[in-house]
């Protein structure tokens, strides 16, 4: 069923967006900007947690999560064990909101206009993971280049 590989891409992102962040050789290397490099790993992580809590968790899982989406990138040196901690976090709200989720609300519209027209939740929910995987490419990208 296509929420299981859901669950099992989000996991195996999320768990691999914590080892990127556990790679870093100093904490404060999270936090480099340089060059043309707009976003920084740890913003990054706060992004992706934001982003999955908001429209995973909050949206579709009732959680009551409250996005504050200019913290995600203007937030500067939150320790490495809180975005860890928030990491797992993100992974449990994720598995338990889309395990009892119903194949037929796949096929409805996600709640809400993210992109200014109506997309079916299985369309959002496949977006959420290539976000994932976009930014989590980012911040191995940052690591290698920056953490030095």
């Amino acid at each position: 069923m296509l929420t299981e590989t859901l669950i099992a891409l989000f996991k195996r992102d999320l768990n691999k967006l914590k080892v990127e962040i556990e790679l870093y050789k100093s904490e404060s290397n999270l936090w480099l900007l340089e060059k043309d490099i707009n976003n920084t790993a740890g913003n990054l992580a706060l992004h992706l947690i934001g982003n999955l809590n908001h429209f995973i968790g909050a949206v579709l899982g009732n959680t009551g999560y409250v996005r504050q989406r200019d913290l995600e990138f203007s937030l500067k040196d939150a320790p490495r064990i809180e975005i860890l901690k928030q990491i797992n976090e993100t992974i449990e709200v994720v598995e338990k909101t889309l395990k009892d989720f119903q194949f037929e609300a796949l096929e409805k519209n996600y709640p809400i206009e993210v992109f200014g027209k109506p997309m079916t939740t299985e369309y959002f929910l496949v977006h959420l993971t290539t976000h994932l995987s976009y930014h989590l490419g980012q911040i191995n990208y940052h690591r290698r280049l920056l953490d030095l």
